[in-house]
């Protein structure tokens, strides 16, 4: 019997050498389809790589069904091009739906005896005391460490005797209705979604060197219409949180303050935006066309730091808002001082200068990593999610997953989580 993972995916597997992965990123400003060969060691190589500029999604959520339905299938399309190969199963990531952690520690006794798969399997039953709203629906389930009797930091207990067995579960959901019409979109692709990964941990895994995971840092993902926030410690994902805010409300601050089309708003963001001000650009002037006007005469001449000063706030917004979550997460100290920041929207010019100043922190930015056969067009921070999910089907599974059916129809979804650990384990 074919074992299903959440919302009628296949239970995934690591996939063996020689074999085909294919991630699927659907963003808000662009889609992104990268098809690779898995090597030895677990290593890919990218061989196909095909973008499309989004329609139909905003703020990582469809809105329109056939208009995403159209991206996605052509960059599909491309990247089946590129590599030679067909696809039918992808990897799919959650940017959409407000992303929502729930840590939380369940315990069970074993009465001093040896600790057994069994009783893992019990503490981890307790996942159904945690409820959360009917209208989310679950992404991720990631054990996160054990203790035994009150010894933390414990990374696999099997073997090892006490009283009391503790696991700490960190559970990610997300807005049961977005997660159905992504769902929804990459079916009528006539693709099948082998796993659904969270924007914000397929960036990390891309983005991070294993020192940042063990040590403990946070990936700042700048998109287009979201910004998402992970946090690494010993080697796990342990928060993420996201903001509705990214690098396309920064270009619809330049088309209303400068009152200019948006297709050239974001160009003039391209070529001549920065994050912060120099001297040299009062001395620098940009032609700027107007909105309904079609002739050459149409056009303002601004110096460039007027346009400098309508993307700054934007960003300050950004980096305050990422402070502010990060302090109420309560996994600040676990940051310490080391933040990645990655995404499209980080590269404009001195966006890192603007972030270390904000975040009062060590900043660097975060390209994929790990990943061979991606040339310079597509190993920058804009295809760091999509590289993400490929390394997220290669890596060491040991994420629970939820059934679909079961994740659909019944109520207190993590009582199902407990359910089927106790059937699958």
């Amino acid at each position: 019997m074919l074992k299903m993972g959440f919302n009628g995916a296949k239970k995934p597997k690591r996939p063996s050498r020689g074999g085909i992965v294919a991630a699927l990123d659907v963003g808000s400003t662009k889609v992104c389809c990268i098809i690779a060969r898995v090597e030895d060691a677990g290593s890919v190589r990218v061989i196909g790589v095909g973008h499309q500029i989004a329609t139909g999604v905003r703020a990582g959520s469809i809105i329109d069904m056939e208009a995403a339905e159209t991206s996605i299938g052509a960059a599909v399309h491309a990247a089946e091009q590129m590599a030679g190969e067909t696809i039918r199963d992808v990897l799919v990531n959650v940017s959409g739906g407000y992303p929502v952690s729930h840590p939380f520690t369940a315990e069970v006794p074993v009465n001093g005896q040896e600790v057994t798969d069994g009783d893992i399997r019990r503490a981890m039953a307790h996942a159904r005391t945690l409820q959360v709203g009917p209208d989310q629906a679950l992404v991720h389930a990631l054990p996160v460490g054990f203790a035994l009797d009150g010894n933390r930091g414990i990374r696999d207990p099997k073997g090892m005797y006490g009283d009391r067995l503790a696991v700490q579960v960190h559970v990610i959901t997300a807005s049961a209705g977005a997660i159905r019409n992504l769902q929804t979109c990459v079916a009528r692709c006539h693709l099948d979604i082998e796993s659904m990964v969270v924007s914000p941990y397929a960036s990390g895994l891309a983005c991070l060197v294993d020192d940042e995971m063990e040590l403990g840092s946070a990936c700042i993902d700048m998109g287009g219409g979201t910004t998402t926030i992970s946090v690494f410690s010993e080697g796990n994902l342990v928060w993420t949180d996201c903001i509705p805010v990214g690098g396309s409300h920064v270009t619809s601050d330049i088309a209303r303050g400068l009152t200019t089309p948006l297709v050239h708003a974001e160009r003039m963001k391209a070529l001549y935006g920065s994050a912060m001000a120099t001297a040299a650009d009062e001395r620098e002037t940009i032609d700027v066309p107007q909105v309904g006007e079609e002739e050459r005469g149409g056009t303002n001449t601004v110096p460039k730091s007027f346009l400098v000063r309508i993307i700054q706030p934007r960003l300050e917004e950004i980096f305050e808002l990422v402070r502010c979550r990060l302090e109420q997460s309560g996994y600040a100290k676990q940051v310490g001082r080391r933040v990645v920041l990655t995404g499209g929207a980080s590269q404009l010019p001195n966006t890192r200068e603007l972030a270390q100043l904000i975040l009062d922190k060590q900043v660097r930015i975060g390209r994929p990593l790990r990943l061979t056969g991606l040339n310079e067009a597509h190993g920058g921070p804009a295809f760091a999610t999509a590289a993400g999910l490929l390394l997220y089907a290669v890596r060491n599974p040991t994420e629970l997953t939820v059934p679909g059916h079961e994740a659909a129809t019944a109520t207190g979804f993590l009582g199902r989580v407990g359910l089927w650990l106790r059937e699958n384990l």
